[in-house]
């Protein structure tokens, strides 16, 4: 028969902490490396004087690619700084980390492929109805932070309550 779990287990357990953390420390440089790339492209589509990139009727395009690759890479360095704060130890092990980590994940996803693909194809110098997967990626976006201030662990340790 085993011994009963102690009463004040945490319900995200030290070593599902470190996974969730290393999982958000790659997932931000595989998708870094990802946005840059596009960066780098759309430069490209610039210099080399794209016309479905640079024409006056595509000016609603180039915005769209443009809010992508900043929000794609905005978000990609703040699933690193979340990862890094998991594995740190500023945060509690609890359910709402598990829900922010996955509303930062979907934001990721959301936000810049709504972006993207809302540019891929306009309407009349509108972005696509793709677009759409903005919204619930800003919502996602503002879930996945509130969440994770609210799972900061606001404990001292040893070293701060010396000074």
């Amino acid at each position: 028969m085993s011994a009963p779990a102690p009463l004040a287990q945490p319900a995200l357990a030290r070593p599902a902490l470190v996974r969730l953390a290393r999982r958000h420390v790659a997932l931000g440089l595989w998708a870094l490396l990802l946005f840059i790339t596009l960066g780098a492209a759309l430069e490209g589509l610039h210099a080399f004087k794209a016309d479905a990139y640079l024409n006056a009727e595509n000016e609603a395009r180039r915005l769209m690619w443009r809010l992508a690759h900043a929000h794609g890479t905005l978000l990609s360095l703040l699933h690193i700084v979340f990862g890094m704060l998991a594995g740190g130890g500023y945060f509690k092990g609890s359910s709402l980390l598990r829900l922010s980590s996955g509303a930062l994940s979907a934001a990721l996803l959301l936000l810049p492929c709504g972006f993207f693909l809302g540019g891929v194809v306009l309407r009349g110098g509108d972005p696509g109805p793709l677009v759409l997967l903005v919204p619930p990626g800003a919502v996602c976006l503002f879930a996945g932070v509130l969440l994770a201030a609210l799972s900061l662990d606001g404990g001292r340790d040893s070293d701060s309550a010396q000074g």
